[in-house]
């Protein structure tokens, strides 16, 4: 693979005329693509083989036209202090509304609060719920307008009007943080490099993938179904491993300069090595990423799918537009370790000139690795100890999905939830849907009364409607109020009471009796999602375990990996839990209501993080085993890994951490935990896990550490990531201008 990268490597060098043309006539092929793309439509949230998905397609099928999953929105309205909704005028203001709210473009119904039981027991409150014809997502802006101007004629006679459902629910914004984010990674960038021409190239190159990844999804979205985030967890992806993969090339280009290599064949060998780690860092994201569908959440596999495609064009940008970028920058990116102005020294042909080595005093990072190897067991012990404390909170995790209970207060969202748990209690915000299928049973009408009774005798059900039967009169939906908010462990104990009841319902009529609506749905998906944790986990750390075998040629290495983010992961879940959860913080992170940690953020961060937590085992390890294939001993080659490639992989991990740290800002629950939660677990594996542990582990087990079974040894193929191959064939072929690379070749 060394050569065959290296001869990559050359070619974009040489005909960077050619690859820059390709990427820059691609991203303008993509962004056209999106931006006559239609608007996306509907991103369908189906959760296969659970009860609430069935109960909605019982409802779909038994109950046509009325829209079952179509937008919902609760208008609202609060009398002022002394007054009650019941009083004329305000009927009159609510009743005018609902008029008016009839005559939307894809309002399906709306329902009278005075005729449907919409107004509170002490008449303070009322609400009339809109159904629209279509989903949230494929809502005309008009629509939403329309919503708006009817909720704001009320508020002009005085009345609290709010709005809640899912009708106003908009494409998330990240904020200006994730600019900051790419400020603070270009920051880093120049310090490492002291260049801003060498700074530059990662940043471009990575914005250049993540704008074709991007306006790729954009174009795919409406025949694809992608959702709003799907995009955004796209970017917030690509942008940390694009500007990571092309720092690690242009670092080993200019180590490769350092040591009195001609341009063309220092950034063969930089794609031919670092190039190599790149290659197979990516194929652990994207494992990782194509992975969640093992879970069967088609909206988790769709992110998954579009974050891993973004990914694999980071990583070919990596071997072909830097090298590319490298050829127009010139002498304006200097050797490691060169001083002053590019060109400064007098010479015949700056191109042909090559910086001497440079004796140097014992950087950083080989201090702290001769420091790890002197001490391997007291810093194996401290950093096992501190992940282990940080995890901690993570033994106390409860998981759910966000309602509008956890939207910030200043959303009129939040507020018309607010106002609904006020006058009607906690519950009326998760109704639960009971449907009866009595296809199969001779009296339907008795089968409906059994369930209604049977719900009734339930603990945590403070109201029961009555049953409402189809035109057909073979089934029939219960609307059940929980007396807990929907999140709430009472909430999801009626549901499973439920279920059980309907059991002994069906043993008695053989009719189903089944729970959906939004809070069931979110107990399903959380439940799915913890059963599909294990396996997730044993399939993509697997794959990822055989992959690292065929890398390091080892089976201890790939197992300490492995141990190692597990350790990361389990903090960096701690550290989720005492912010969003306990609330430690909660203000500094801009975390306006506490609650259970969302559903799929474990198995997301066992994905994400596992991927990126392989990029800096290899890139590192990748120098270690490097050294120790070239005959150093186990001890010393831990130190020339840590002086080769310690300060690029704390910039990698620091820019990462910036850019994750930039989505904190967004608007969007699920944004913010999982930016949190991306930027704290990378610290952890990158300073804690790669930085401190591998090096004691790697000191502790010496030549064990690269041991492999002879039958493993032979039946293995041979990658070739180390670059030994470049040591005979490209020194043997001279590195001639003339030996151009033939792409028939490949």
């Amino acid at each position: 693979m060394a050569t065959l990268l290296y001869r990559l490597g050359r070619f974009a060098f040489r005909r960077r005329h050619f690859v820059a043309l390709f990427w820059v006539a691609l991203l303008a092929l993509a962004g056209a693509g999106a931006a006559g793309a239609p608007v996306a439509g509907n991103s369908s949230f189906s959760i296969p083989g659970t009860e609430a998905q069935k109960a909605f397609d019982v409802l779909e099928e038994r109950f046509p036209g009325s829209s079952a999953d179509g937008a919902t929105a609760r208008v609202v309205f609060k009398a002022p202090a002394g007054e009650k909704m019941t009083d004329a005028g305000h009927r009159a203001t609510v009743q005018d509304t609902v008029g008016e709210l009839s005559d939307g473009s894809e309002v399906a119904r709306v329902t009278d609060p005075y005729a449907g039981g919409g107004v509170s027991k002490d008449g303070t409150v009322a609400y009339a719920s809109v159904t629209y014809q279509v989903s949230g997502m494929e809502l005309e802006d008009s629509s939403r307008d329309f919503l708006r101007d009817a909720a704001e004629s009320a508020r002009d006679t005085g009345l609290t009007v709010e709005i809640g459902g899912d009708a106003l629910q908009a494409v998330p914004a990240t904020g200006a943080a994730e600019i900051i984010g790419i400020g603070v990674a270009a920051v880093v960038l120049v310090i490492t490099f002291g260049s801003l021409v060498a700074a530059g190239l990662p940043l471009l190159t990575a914005l250049i993938g993540v704008g074709i990844g991007v306006a790729s999804i954009t174009a795919l979205a409406s025949t694809l179904e992608l959702g709003s985030t799907t995009s955004i967890l796209a970017m917030m992806i690509g942008l940390a491993v694009g500007i990571d993969y092309a720092l690690f090339i242009v670092s080993r280009y200019r180590a490769e300069l350092a040591e009195g290599r001609e341009r063309e064949d220092a950034a063969g060998r930089a794609v031919g090595t670092a190039g190599s780690a790149v290659v197979f860092a990516g194929l652990t994201v994207v494992i990782a990423l194509v992975g969640l569908s093992v879970v069967n959440i088609p909206m988790l596999t769709k992110m998954g799918i579009a974050a891993a495609g973004t990914v694999a064009i980071a990583v070919l940008i990596a071997l072909t537009m830097v090298p590319a970028l490298l050829g127009y920058a010139g002498r304006r990116v200097r050797a490691a370790g060169e001083k002053g102005r590019p060109g400064g020294r007098k010479a015949g042909n700056a191109d042909e000139e090559k910086p001497q080595q440079q004796a140097q005093r014992p950087n950083l990072g080989t201090r702290w690795a001769s420091f790890v190897v002197r001490r391997p067991v007291a810093v194996l012990l401290l950093g096992v100890v501190g992940l282990g404390a940080a995890a901690v909170p993570a033994s106390s995790l409860e998981l759910g999905l966000p309602d509008d209970g956890s939207q910030p207060t200043s959303t009129t969202q939040r507020r018309a939830y607010d106002l609904l748990s006020e006058g009607f209690g906690p519950g009326f915000n998760g109704p639960l849907v009971v449907v009866v299928d009595a296809k199969g049973s001779d009296d339907p009408d008795a089968v409906f009364r059994q369930t209604g009774d049977a719900v009734k005798a339930l603990d945590g059900a403070v109201s029961v409607s009555p049953a409402t039967p189809n035109k057909a009169g073979d089934t029939a939906t219960i609307t059940v109020v929980p007396d807990s908010k929907p999140s709430s462990v009472a909430t999801e104990d009626l549901v499973h009471d439920i279920r059980d009841a309907g059991a002994d319902v069906r043993a008695d009529t053989d009719a189903d009796v089944l729970v959906t609506g939004a809070t069931a749905m979110n107990i399903d998906v959380s439940q799915k999602l913890n059963d599909a944790l294990l396996p997730y986990l044993t399939l993509v750390v697997g794959l990822a375990f055989l992959l690292l075998i065929v890398v390091f040629r080892s089976v201890l290495v790939p197992l300490k990996a492995a141990l190692g983010f597990l350790l990361s992961v389990m903090a960096a879940l701690g550290a989720v839990v005492a912010v969003f959860q306990w609330g430690w913080l909660s203000g500094l992170m801009g975390v306006e209501e506490t609650g259970p940690v969302m559903s799929m953020m474990p198995i997301f961060m066992v994905g994400v993080v596992f991927g990126l937590a392989m990029d800096y085992e290899v890139f590192l390890v990748t120098r270690m085993r490097e050294a120790y294939v070239h005959g150093e001993k186990p001890s010393q080659a831990v130190v020339t890994g840590f002086r080769h490639g310690a300060r690029v992989v704390s910039a990698a991990a620091v820019i990462m951490m910036a850019v994750f740290a930039g989505f904190i800002g967004s608007s969007e629950a699920m944004v913010k935990m999982i930016g949190f939660g991306l930027a704290v677990a990378v610290f952890f594996d990158a300073f804690v896990v790669r930085m401190a542990i591998v090096p004691a582990v790697l000191a502790l087990l010496g030549k064990k550490a690269w041991w492999l079974p002879k039958w493993l040894d032979r039946v293995l193929p041979n990658v070739d990531v180390e670059g030994e191959g470049l040591r005979t064939d490209a020194e043997r072929k001279g590195g001639s201008p003339d030996d151009d690379w033939d792409l028939a070749r490949v």
